[in-house]
């Protein structure tokens, strides 16, 4: 069903284009407050990832059937990815910025796992990729977000250490 496709489409990419105004305007009144970025260098490569996997998306998914079981899963994840935003508040945002003095987040899913949007980002493409029916997709998406996921955190991790914000939850 092209209408489904579309929509899927539509609604992921209008989502990833707000959040990266969100986390503009969330960076820089972090930055105006004494926060710095971490690991500049590797936004860049994560933002040209998820660039290609979402046009890659249009390319092959647009106008295939969307299995229904992987979009609501997708819709799921959507909650904890607002979950975890809300979480945040005006912390999140797509960069690694830290605020010196400030502890690390420890509520919302934060009591559960030290990096749940790693873990979201981690299933949710594979699983967008599954909703257009792109299994091929999902496999090298899901690997290469894996093999980046695994890099990122170790760069946050290194941050917060460096910086002795790394106090446990």
């Amino acid at each position: 069903m092209p209408v489904a496709s579309a929509a899927l489409l539509i609604a992921l990419t209008a989502q990833r284009l707000s959040e990266l105004v969100i986390s503009k305007r969330n960076t820089k009144a972090l930055l105006a407050r004494g926060a710095y970025e971490a690991g500049a260098s590797s936004y860049p490569i994560l933002i040209a990832f998820h660039g290609l996997w979402l046009v890659s998306l249009w390319i092959f998914g647009w106008g295939r059937s969307v299995n229904v079981a992987f979009a609501i899963a997708a819709v799921v994840l959507q909650v904890g990815r607002l979950w975890i935003q809300r979480t945040l508040g005006e912390r999140w945002t797509t960069r690694i910025v830290l605020v010196p003095g400030v502890e690390p987040v420890c509520s919302g899913p934060y009591r559960f796992l030290r990096h749940p949007n790693a873990v979201l980002v981690a299933v949710e493409l594979p699983c967008l990729s599954l909703a257009l029916g792109l299994p091929w997709h999902a496999l090298i998406f899901g690997f290469l977000t894996i093999v980046l996921t695994v890099w990122r955190v170790r760069i946050e991790d290194n941050a917060f250490a460096n910086a002795r914000e790394a106090s446990t939850c």
